[in-house]
């Protein structure tokens, strides 16, 4: 277990944090599609490759989530892009559910998917060179929603994977993700995550998983989308660090935030607000508070790719100057002149 330990350690280290490069196809090629991208698999490998290759990026960020198409995409010449990854010393890892589908008696709700099998997968995996894996639950909020039976189920999912992934010799990345669609408060936000939380450090416990050797990824404490009233970025730092104080063991080593929506500017002041008012020895936070953030780091690199190499070198320019700006949240140091295009050298 002391591998584990120490992997989880390097992927806390050094003031970086996680990209998600894990999109399923579906999800990549929709986003393709906005962008006027064709939607082919060697527009996903040309795109994937622009984001391993983006000078810089091992100096922002320690992990990245690979899906299954990408973790077997080499580059143009033929080397693959794991090692590619490993040379960098960034630490690849895997996403290893296979989606959210709806959680029979209960519209509205789903239940993670892909346990069958599982065992054989992580193997292979590792084999592969991936050294964590992530899966990742969904909390619909709504009325009765979410129900006992969907949190239950997700959180059963979610230890008996994270206890394959540690037998597996990965640390596994254990994502219960209240969701931002609708109009909810944020107190409403706070209630769901609390119950969710409590329900997958409890069944962890029961599937005997070593807190040492994983990594949680939260949402943060939000509003809904729609919702009139949304909060500064202190009052989320707030919300989100008490509530985590009430239900996560101070064993666990880090907490990598997931974006879920947000902009990549607001999900990084919020970050930022956690590192910097939680950073005095009296009011720290017991485990690292980091990110592990796709379309917030992504979606500008995309946006001015499109599909055209001539675009390239600006794309990267976009993708690891939001990775600077999250690292500097990490430490607590951001700030809004980081947006200024003079940072982005």
């Amino acid at each position: 277990m002391n591998h584990l330990a120490e992997t989880a350690r390097l992927m806390l280290a050094d003031h970086k944090g996680l990209l998600a490069m894990d999109e399923s196809n579906g999800t990549c090629d929709k986003r393709f599609a906005k962008a006027g991208i064709p939607q082919t698999e060697e527009a996903r490998r040309r795109y994937r490759e622009l984001i391993i290759s983006t000078p810089g990026l091992a100096e922002c960020v320690s992990g990245v989530i690979l899906y299954d198409e990408t973790i077997r995409q080499k580059r143009a010449d033929g080397t693959l892009f794991v090692k590619i990854i490993a040379g960098s010393g960034i630490i690849p890892g895997i996403k290893v559910d296979i989606g959210a589908k709806d959680l029979a008696g209960h519209p509205g709700e789903k239940v993670t998917e892909g346990l069958d099998g599982l065992r054989q997968r992580l193997h292979d995996y590792f084999q592969m060179g991936a050294r964590f894996a992530k899966w990742r639950a969904v909390i619909a909020l709504g009325e009765g929603r979410p129900s006992p039976a969907c949190i239950e189920a997700n959180a059963d999912a979610l230890a008996r994977y994270a206890a394959l992934c540690q037998e597996a010799g990965l640390v596994p990345i254990v994502e219960p993700e209240v969701l931002m669609e609708g109009d909810h408060a944020i107190a409403r936000c706070l209630e769901a995550t609390e119950t969710t939380l409590r329900a997958v450090f409890e069944q962890l416990a029961i599937q005997n998983v070593a807190l040492e050797g994983m990594i949680l990824k939260p949402n943060m404490a939000l509003p809904g989308l729609t919702c009139p009233e949304q909060p500064t970025p202190d009052e989320v730092a707030e919300a989100t660090v008490h509530i985590l104080r009430r239900v996560v063991p101070v064993a666990l080593p880090g907490i990598a935030f997931l974006s879920g929506g947000q902009s990549g500017v607001l999900a990084s002041e919020r970050l930022n607000a956690m590192n910097s008012k939680f950073k005095s020895p009296s009011a720290a936070a017991p485990w690292t508070l980091t990110f592990s953030f796709a379309r917030a780091i992504q979606q500008p690199a995309l946006e001015i790719w499109t599909g055209k190499d001539a675009n390239l070198k600006a794309a990267q320019e976009a993708l690891i100057h939001r990775a600077k700006c999250n690292r500097a949240a990490r430490k607590g140091q951001y700030s809004a002149s980081m947006e200024s295009s003079g940072s982005r050298a």
